[in-house]
């Protein structure tokens, strides 16, 4: 691949390259999915839908839990990181009721910040299957958080 970095054979590690390979195989509908949760109806106006003080900021959380279910496809039976589903679940499963006004913030900034986390993981795990043709020894850190993610680290 003409944009990746080439790896000698003994950078490479042996131990997460397969969950390399995993998610540059399946690289395509990575891809797509990134470019839905960056886009206007995807990112920009669920963000929007907070300040607004609008129900519609809850539907963010069906993106996020198709991002986590993407990104769970690759986790070769390790599961993904305990600290990623607490703010994943705090940030989802919210259902719309007149009394969530009176406490805005603290009802909905979870659903973004569950959003921002997927998103963040997602974006990084396009970037890095893009970039590798291997798993390498000395981690970038982008790539280290991803394998914080899958529980390699």
């Amino acid at each position: 691949m003409g944009n990746t970095v080439p790896i000698e054979p003994n950078d490479i590690d042996h131990e997460t390259d397969p969950l390399l390979q995993s998610l540059k195989a399946d690289l395509p509908a990575l891809e797509t999915l990134l470019e839905e949760a960056d886009s206007h109806w995807g990112f920009e106006d669920p963000f929007y839908r907070l300040y607004h003080q609008s129900w519609k900021v809850l539907g963010l959380q069906s993106l996020t839990l198709r991002i986590v279910e993407a990104l769970r496809k690759h986790d070769q039976g390790r599961g993904l990181n305990d600290w990623f589903l607490e703010i994943v679940a705090a940030g989802t499963g919210k259902n719309f009721s007149p009394e969530m006004n009176s406490n805005w913030l603290n009802e909905t900034r979870p659903i973004l910040e569950a959003f921002f986390h997927a998103r963040t993981f997602l974006s990084l795990a396009v970037r890095y299957a893009k970039a590798l043709d291997h798993a390498p020894r000395l981690l970038p850190s982008g790539w280290a958080a991803v394998l914080y993610l899958y529980n390699v680290r």
